[in-house]
């Protein structure tokens, strides 16, 4: 008969507890894992699954009581490892969002918006088509895997009980916050350049013939202007969206690194 003592079943639930806070507030951020659509059951589900693959890799985790000033302090470590690793990915999905919002204000579909329930907010209707875009095109670049990949590779380089973090990382994280603008703006500078020339001529139309309804057809030009544009641009879009997510995943391998120390 196999028996076990009550310091091993301790010992192996808390070796598979403090993967399991670090993996469950990176699933809880982390796109397509951490989506409202998802339920609470599944995010759990998932981050316990990956607990115990990677759990069983890890070296002994510290001797140290959860309910403890320093066990609670270990809790909001691992939760803000996770959390932080996984912004980096959510800035990008945010900056595809906003270049949505600029596009559609530019088309003047700024009044087309409508509750989304994955956002928990008033998106869009360009900004939402955007967002599934590329949440379709991350999954076919195995983006969710790769973002796995790197959750575990924390695990290597950001110890459980290693030490404090090191804030050079924090910094990095604050500073790629940027990128929402710069490349939202960037994505979206294209059919905006367009757009405005179309509005400056319509402009110099109206000064021109003051006598020309000019209201009564820029609306419907620069709408019909912008589906055009975005039906050109949309078979390029593959291409934009690789090398927003490349540049993601290297944030997230920077930021791991800088964190580590070794930045």
């Amino acid at each position: 008969m196999i028996e076990f003592t009550t310091s091993q079943i301790t010992g192996w639930v808390m070796s598979l507890f403090w993967p399991f806070v670090r993996i469950l507030a990176f699933v809880a951020v982390a796109p397509i894992l951490g989506e409202n659509g998802l339920s609470r059951v599944a995010k759990v589900g998932l981050a316990v699954l990956l607990a115990l693959v990677i759990a069983p890799t890890l070296p002994a985790p510290p001797d140290v009581p959860p309910v403890s000033y320093a066990g609670v302090w270990l809790v909001i470590q691992q939760i803000l490892i996770g959390v932080a690793i996984a912004m980096v990915m959510r800035v990008v999905f945010a900056a595809i969002r906003s270049a949505g919002d600029y596009i559609g204000l530019q088309m003047g579909l700024g009044f087309a918006s409508f509750y989304s329930a994955a956002m928990g907010a008033n998106v869009m209707v360009l900004a939402q088509i955007l967002n599934v875009f590329a949440l379709l095109f991350f999954l076919a670049f195995d983006g969710h895997l790769v973002m796995i990949r790197i959750l575990a590779l924390t695990f290597i380089q950001l110890p459980i009980g290693a030490g404090n973090i090191d804030a050079q990382g924090w910094q990095l994280l604050v500073m790629w916050g940027g990128t929402v603008f710069s490349a939202g703006l960037t994505l979206a500078l294209p059919l905006v350049t367009a757009l405005l020339t179309i509005n400056f001529a319509l402009g110099i139309l109206n000064r021109a013939s003051p006598q020309l309804s000019i209201f009564s057809i820029g609306f419907p030009l620069t709408l019909i202007a912008g589906i055009v544009l975005l039906t050109f641009m949309t078979p390029e879009m593959g291409g934009l969206f690789e090398r927003m997510f490349v540049d993601g995943i290297n944030a997230m391998e920077a930021i791991l690194a800088a964190m580590a120390g070794a930045g």
